[in-house]
């Protein structure tokens, strides 16, 4: 089975559209595509418990974000700073993506 293809990168500046953070923006630390889920800056948090360590000698509670699912989530476009879906065109030989609220090209 392959990997289904996500409308947004690592990188992207994103709105959540739904759940419980909905209308919260970050931007996408990690996508993980087979799983169609991706790991949004402060969005999602939950706490972890760490044992002690080497690196954390002292353990205890952290607070990290978990991946949520891609379809909550909507690219911002640059032009405006509003939510956009995605549409692809080519230009010169290449595949890029744009917003189709502006037609601002979405790949820097």
């Amino acid at each position: 089975m392959s990997q289904p293809n996500l409308h947004v990168k690592q990188g992207d500046n994103v709105k959540v559209i739904s759940g419980k953070d909905k209308g919260k923006e970050g931007t996408i630390l990690q996508a993980y595509p087979s799983q169609s889920r991706v790991l949004v800056e402060g969005v999602n948090m939950i706490k972890k418990h760490a044992k002690p360590s080497q690196s954390n000698p002292q353990g205890g509670i952290l607070n990290q974000e978990a991946p949520i699912h891609v379809s909550n989530v909507m690219p911002i476009d640059p032009k405006t700073g509003e939510p956009t879906r995605v549409g692809s065109k080519v230009e010169n030989g290449k595949k890029v993506r744009i917003a189709k609220k502006s037609g601002e090209s979405l790949d820097q």
